[in-house]
This record gives structure tokens, sequence and C-alpha cells, in this order.
């Protein structure tokens, strides 16, 4: 029998909260994190990305909430990035709303004030960065002396983005007495001593195979000089059947000139990355959510927390420098069981960042032959293979560019 929400102890309104959404049957990591959370166990779950760890502490952080008195911030989630931030807080927004609990998103790159307001006027969950947090905190505008729930989210991330100081000194306000929740896409071993470090007897839960695509990715390396990656970009966005794609690229610089030759080669495309403003980097997301843009073109700013449904496409223009960043790059498209396509671009100098991610993944990743292929060694050697001789090891049969993947 399929499982359901209504066999968990939810709480009814929120139950109710899901089916407009057409939310019906949770995912792997919900089913084995609600009960523990619904207990107020502290816990450390491991999951890819896109599997719906939101709902996974949202649902039974709330039942919890409702259940008990009301307080001023009760509940604080931790986020790496503003994107984050903002779509964790609208998903407990609108779960929230239901039981009467009100929300404040709190994040950098935006004036002070508004959140001064909210923070002062009182809210029972905070979703919040590090950094500014901790600035409001220092001005005295927000304390956490009734605070029952944490939630560390992309944990990994945080470590990698250097943000552990920062967790640290918050959770250092907290009181101790709290139930500790910490999501992550990985589990390096600081992930491990923080658990030890933040949580009581955390139980660890893993879902699905750690650090690998999800099974409905269609993964292709296309070997290709860095002068021709335009082109190639180029050419495979007008094939008919990438709906929408999100492209990656190193640098800021480079995320512009790309997107400055799209828009010249007459595609709607938009950039984020960094150096962009909050303002713009909100319309750029609203605008591809909506259609306004068919491409988006991103630094690694954008490899985790954003959660678009329906991205068809995600085209590694930059190979990523490791593999942890090519899972969470191709994890934006095959949200929540759909399929997608992952494309990545190889140049002849970039075989030791190839040979990294498929050391890592275990297999050769599937070379696209097309007419503009460049030789590109090959080093990754599969157990029980002889030496990886071919330039182009694992070929699919070629084709004129590119068929659906």
């Amino acid at each position: 029998m399929t499982m359901s929400f209504s066999n968990f102890s939810i709480n009814e309104r929120c139950l109710r909260a899901l089916k407009p959404q057409g939310i019906t049957v949770p995912t792997a990591i919900q089913r084995e994190t609600i009960p523990p959370a619904l207990e107020g166990r502290d816990l450390v779950a491991v999951a890819q990305t896109g599997t719906g760890k939101t709902l996974a502490f949202a649902l039974p952080a709330l039942t919890r909430l409702a259940a008990g008195p009301s307080v001023r911030n009760a509940m604080l989630v931790l986020t790496p990035t503003r994107e984050l931030c903002v779509q964790v807080h609208a998903v407990l927004e609108t779960f929230g709303k239901t039981v009467g609990l009100s929300t404040v998103c709190v994040y950098g790159g935006v004036g002070m004030e508004p959140q001064t307001k909210a923070l002062r006027r009182g809210c029972s969950i905070i979703v919040a960065t590090p950094g500014r947090l901790l600035d409001h905190i220092s001005r005295g505008n927000v304390r956490f002396g009734d605070l029952s729930i944490l939630v560390i989210d992309e944990a990994d991330r945080m470590l990698d983005m250097g943000f552990l100081p920062d967790i640290r000194r918050i959770v250092g306000k907290l009181p101790k007495d709290r139930q500790t929740m910490m999501f992550s896409a990985t589990f390096p071993q600081e992930i491990g001593r923080l658990a030890d470090e933040m949580q009581r007897d955390p139980l660890r839960i893993e879902v699905g195979a750690i650090s690998t695509p999800v099974d409905t990715v269609s993964q292709g390396v296309y070997a290709v000089d860095q002068a021709g990656k335009i082109g190639l970009l180029s050419q495979i966005l007008r094939e008919p059947h990438v709906e929408s794609a999100l492209v990656f690229l190193r640098t800021k610089h480079r995320t512009d000139r790309v997107t400055k030759a799209l828009h010249k080669a007459g595609f709607k495309v938009q950039a984020i990355h960094g150096g962009r403003s909050q303002r713009q980097r909100e319309q750029a997301l609203d605008g591809f959510r909506k259609g306004q843009y068919k491409i988006l073109v991103a630094t690694d700013v954008a490899a985790r927390g954003l959660d678009i449904e329906g991205i068809s496409h995600v085209i590694n223009f930059d190979i990523p420098v490791n593999s942890d960043a090519y899972i969470h790059r191709i994890g934006r498209t095959a949200r929540a069981s759909a399929k997608g396509n992952a494309i990545t671009f190889v140049s002849p100098e970039e075989f030791m960042e190839l040979k990294t991610i498929e050391s890592a993944l275990g297999a050769n990743l599937p070379r696209e032959q097309w007419d503009g292929a460049v030789p590109v060694i090959s080093l990754f050697k599969p157990a029980g293979e002889g030496p990886a001789k071919s330039k182009y090891a694992g070929a699919r049969r070629k084709r004129s560019l590119l068929r659906h993947h």
C-alpha cells in the first residue's frame, strides 16, 4: 500500500494545505525523517538535492510548534544563500499560516530596516542567512530565549562557504534545550564533528546513494575547444526539445560574457551571480520561473537552493572542479522525480577535472560524438576494465549534434 502524509501525526491543517499543491505521497527522505522529527529527536538527514528536504523538516516542526504555546522566535532555520532562504521561507510561510504561525525572512544584500521592524514586531519562525542574522543579533533586534527548534539547511554548503564560525556564534546564543535538525546533501567528516558539537544523540538518516546523481538525469559530455563552446551552446539551445536551460560557469565575468553573447544571438536569457544585486537576482529567477527567459546563466551561487520545476537541461559550460559541485549543479534538473538532461562541455585542458568527477561517480560519462568533437584524454578506468585508452570512453553513436537525451 502506498504511504501518504496522513499516515503521520501531522497537523490536520498542514495536511489540507498539501492537497492544493498536488503533494500526496511523501518522498523517501520525508518518510524517514518525519516520524523522529515529530518526536523531537535531533537528527542529521543526508539526501540528494531535489528530494523534498524542506517539507521533511517543515511539516513536523510546524506540527510541534502548533501544539505548544505561542512564543516569539520559536524556530530558526539557517541557510547558506539568499535564494535558499527565500525558498524555505516561502514553504514555511505557506504552511505556517494554516496553523497561525508567522515567519520572517532575513538575508543580506537588502536594507536592514524592514527586517528590523519585522523582528521587533515578533514572529514565530525566522529563516536567515548567518551573516545578516548576526548583524541583527548584535543590534539587539532579536533574542532566542524561547527557541525550541533549530534547523541547519544545506550544512555541507555552509561549511564550504566558511560559515562555521558564524554558526557557532549563533548557536551560542540559543537555548541548549532544543531540537536540532541538520540537513545536507553530503556527509563529510566536518558534518559529523558539527553534529557531535551541536546535537544530542542525533539520529543519522541517509536516503539513496550519497554524492551520486538521481537516476532520472541523463548525462553526456561534449569534447570541445574553449573557442567553440559558445557556438556549440547556441546550437544545443536551439534544439526544439530544450524547453529551458540552466547554464553554469565558474566566474561572474564569464557568466556576463556568455549571457551577452546569447542575448546577441537572439535568446531570451538572464544572468545570476554574486555580483548582481538582490533585486536583479530575484527578477532573473522570477522571469525564469514564469518563462519570460528560456535560459538562465549562472555561477555556482545557483547550484544549491534553486528549486525551479521543469528545467529540462543543465549545461556545464565550464566543467565543475569537483564531483560535489557536479552533483549539485545537475540536481537542478529532474526535480521531484521528473526527467532531466545534464550536458557537460570539456576542453582538452580540462581532462583532470573530468577524471575527478568520473572517479567519484565510478563510471565514465557518455561522450557525445558530434561533428566538432576534439580529442580529450580519458584517464579514469572503471573497476574490472583495462586502461581507458579511447579519447571517447563510453562513446554514444555519432549524431549530427544532439538527439533528445
